[in-house]
């Protein structure tokens, strides 16, 4: 018996894919979504406030929550607050309803997202969070829905309307309700005084991080990694010593190791230039920089960069406050770590 094969019935629009009408699509989202966020402004409001000062008088974390695309915002208005200065995390309503709900202490405060307002798995754990007595803040985009209701403070994120043609895809609502956790972010960052060693010190594996805590000390040769020759060798010695220690230059120190001068690659090729010179003869000291560029080795990586880009130099010479040499490190240190 010959199966019959029954075909799909056609679209019954046909795809558009010109480059008019794909751009058309595009500029008119971003229109959508920025008048959606231009009705945001007015709602920086007595509301906004209050729920800022719940946020700061938090003794315990700030705990967000929302189902769906509103559970996405959820989880990022968390990660950028937990970034930027206030504890917090994302706990997913319908979880909680199994058991996470033990993850929310007495002193956290709550932020629930739901676009309708109406979400089951969020309004199935709003009587347990008032029960235990935690603060509810609702970010929601109907002031009389139910969640709106009952918070203690309700920020509304309502947008004329949804960058969706069909107006059931959230997209305008849920770039609101970002930018409402970002508005309540930074406000919070700048309320705190938190400052960018703060955001480093959070972001230890990011560019910023390495930037703000990698100190010298943490990446410069030491002991007999530096390239170093006493003020009687000859020139030479400074250059076997410069070979041997791959940094492109060698200090020349007195007995005491304290810094006397540096002779550099770029040293050896202007004294090259000159016939006569006799390398076993002549004094490195002779030939030498005796104002080097020197840093401390408590000061920060990203410091030994800019003076080396000021200066046009690749190396730089570490001292301690009575000007002893300690440490060396060069532009390939400074890749190698990360810090240019």
């Amino acid at each position: 018996m010959n199966a019959q094969i029954q075909a799909y019935p056609a679209s019954v629009a046909e795809p558009i894919l010109d480059e008019i009408h794909l751009r058309r699509s595009g500029l008119a989202v971003i229109d959508t979504e920025a008048r959606a966020l231009d009705a945001l402004k007015p709602r920086i409001d007595a509301d906004f406030v209050a729920a800022c000062r719940l946020m700061f008088g938090c003794s315990g974390r700030v705990v967000t929550t929302g189902m769906g695309k509103s559970g996405h915002i959820a989880r990022k208005v968390a990660a950028t607050l937990a970034s930027t200065g206030t504890p917090s995390f994302y706990v997913h309503p319908g979880e909680a309803s199994h058991g996470d709900l033990g993850m929310i202490t007495d002193t956290d405060v709550v932020m629930a997202l739901s676009n309708s307002g109406e979400t089951d798995e969020v309004l199935t754990i709003v009587p347990v969070l008032k029960r235990q007595g935690n603060p509810l803040i609702a970010l929601t985009g109907r002031p009389r829905s139910t969640l709106a209701r009952l918070a203690d403070v309700h920020l509304d994120v309502s947008v004329p309307a949804e960058a969706c043609p069909l107006g059931l895809a959230p997209t305008a609502s849920t770039t609101a309700a970002l930018v409402m956790g970002d508005a309540l972010a930074i406000a919070l960052l700048e309320a705190r005084g938190f400052t960018d060693q703060d955001f480093a010190r959070s972001h230890p594996a990011g560019s910023l991080g390495r930037r703000l805590l990698l100190h010298i000390a943490d990446i410069m040769h030491r002991g007999n990694e530096v390239p170093r020759v006493p003020a009687g060798a000859s020139l030479s010695q400074a250059l076997v010593e410069m070979s041997r220690k791959r940094l492109g230059m060698t200090a020349v120190v007195d007995a005491d190791e304290r810094l006397l001068g540096v002779f550099t690659d770029g040293d050896l090729r202007r004294t090259l230039d000159d016939a006569n010179i006799d390398l076993r003869g002549t004094p490195v000291q002779s030939v030498m920089n005796r104002k080097p560029k020197t840093i401390g080795a408590d000061r920060l990586a990203v410091e030994a960069a800019r003076l080396m880009e000021a200066h046009k130099i690749n190396a730089v010479l570490v001292v301690d406050g009575e000007q002893r040499l300690v440490g060396a490190l060069n532009i390939h240190d400074l890749l190698r770590a990360r810090v240019v």
